[in-house]
């Protein structure tokens, strides 16, 4: 690796390669199109690698802390990541600022850091304790003070983050296009059967503002149509109602969450129909992505899903306004709803746009 390259650490992933999530995806994507250009260390949890630890992926230097990355334990894990980036790289990127109160320590080090404050104002949501909603927003403020750049996946976050904490930031999406369309096979038949027929698709973590409710409310009124939700179902008390709720009904299929690749590409570029029910994401990975497969989507009716689909999609708002939407829909609608969809995915979601606006950041 050219010594004379920027070194770069990115902070606050699981690690990579990426099974999941829109951070680890992130990371994944920028060591992969920035090789060569930037010398990365990625910080990665060894809990979530442990079957799996490498020193290098994508070029770059993968260094395990043995804690958590997710919950409580990430500010401890971001502590440790960041006071070891601090002697080694020039620039921190760090996804969601968890450990921001330590930011002010920068004095001493010097180094550029950059935040990206991740989805839609995340110290209001659901899923989050008063205790933890009160770190979130006291981690931001405190970032906004002591980082040198801010990134937000979409417009209204920026807006949101300048009137509640004064902080300027860049808006930069995610990437989508490292999806692959997949046709069916007679092995992931035999797994999943409800491949061999017509089926709508919502892949959704179990928490409660990604809305899996208000999709499956809908089609138990809609027998004569199947719905597939992925989703890691035993993580939340929520999930764990839902699958005891509906897991008796014959057109509802409760899949549990699938990383593997193909299997995942197969399942969602087979949908007639993808659901998007997120309420509470910026630019939401799972939509950028669903939208680079070429399949038509439906969203949850908020001001950021319809700022990703640029007000291309047909929007929904509960189980009654869902049902709506799917049943007025017919075949020219299916048709231009996935060329709407690919058409705004391939100008403004590939990774080859993202990374070199993450790079201009890092050089300059």
């Amino acid at each position: 690796m050219d010594t004379k390259l920027k070194k770069v650490a990115i902070i606050g992933t699981n690690g990579i390669p990426a099974r999941y999530g829109g951070y680890e995806t992130l990371a994944d994507y920028l060591t992969k199109y920035l090789n060569g250009k930037v010398d990365f260390t990625v910080y990665c949890s060894s809990i979530y690698s442990k079957n799996e630890r490498r020193k290098k992926y994508n070029d770059s230097k993968l260094i395990y802390i043995p804690i958590k990355a997710n919950g409580i334990q990430s500010i401890f894990y971001d502590i440790i990541s960041t006071f070891h980036a601090w002697f080694t790289s020039d620039v921190l990127l760090i996804l969601g600022p968890a450990a921001g109160f330590i930011l002010p320590l920068n004095f001493i080090f010097r180094k550029k850091i950059i935040i990206n404050h991740g989805g839609l104002d995340e110290w209001k949501r659901e899923k989050y304790s008063k205790f933890e909603k009160l770190i979130l927003k006291i981690n931001r403020y405190i970032s906004g003070k002591f980082a040198s750049v801010h990134i937000s996946d979409n417009e209204l976050l920026r807006n949101s983050l300048k009137e509640t904490f004064n902080i300027n930031a860049v808006v930069i999406e995610y990437g989508g296009d490292h999806v692959c369309k997949k046709n069916i096979n007679s092995n992931i038949l035999s797994k999943y059967p409800f491949l061999s027929g017509e089926y709508y698709l919502n892949v959704s973590r179990a928490q409660i503002d990604n809305n899996i409710h208000v999709v499956l409310d809908a089609f138990k009124e809609m027998p004569e149509r199947k719905i597939v939700v992925l989703s890691n179902w035993n993580i939340s008390e929520y999930g764990k109602s839902l699958k005891s709720r509906f897991g008796n009904y014959s057109n509802i299929f409760l899949v549990d969450a699938v990383y593997d690749k193909d299997e995942l590409d197969t399942i969602r570029s087979n949908t007639k129909l993808y659901i998007h029910s997120h309420s509470r994401c910026g630019t939401a990975p799972s939509l950028v992505e669903a939208m680079s497969y070429e399949i038509p989507i439906i969203c949850f009716d908020v001001p950021v899903n319809r700022l990703t689909t640029m007000n291309k999609s047909y929007y929904f708002s509960d189980s009654l306004t869902l049902i709506e939407v799917i049943k007025n829909l017919n075949s020219k609608s299916f048709d231009d709803l996935k060329n709407e969809m690919y058409l705004i995915a391939s100008s403004s979601y590939t990774w080859d746009v993202i990374s070199n606006k993450y790079l201009s950041l890092f050089i300059k």
